[in-house]
């Protein structure tokens, strides 16, 4: 079912959304200073890419990866969050859409806490 799961899911939007991440990162390597911030969203892409069978794990995280999570949670982390929450709970609305929104659940505890977290 995961695989079902995820061929639908890049049909209907996930490539979209990989590449958009993707892109995101890419402008944030532009600066140096921005190098860690856009590495995450490489990673964000890839777990977008392909989402139904994989788990995230918080947490882990050094004093570095708390102030660069600080950082991320205060400029980039809560927007992602709540959009990815409403998106999530509008797909909830219908019983198809339910995995769907889940994944956009998954989607906004990454999208806070980005530093630290490993994806399996």
């Amino acid at each position: 079912m995961n695989f079902i799961g995820n061929i639908i899911w890049l049909l209907f939007g996930g490539i979209i959304a990989s590449i958009v991440w993707f892109l995101a990162g890419l402008i944030l390597c532009v600066t140096i200073i921005g190098i860690p911030f856009g590495l995450q969203c490489f990673k964000i892409a890839l777990f977008v890419l392909w989402p139904f069978g994989r788990e995230i794990e918080l947490g882990n995280f050094g004093a570095g990866g708390l102030i660069f999570n600080i950082i991320w949670l205060i400029v980039f982390g809560w927007e992602l969050a709540i959009a990815h929450l409403v998106i999530g709970a509008v797909f909830c609305i219908t019983i198809i859409g339910i995995p769907f929104g889940l994944q956009h659940f998954k989607f906004a505890q990454l999208g806070l806490l980005p530093f630290g977290a490993r994806i399996h």
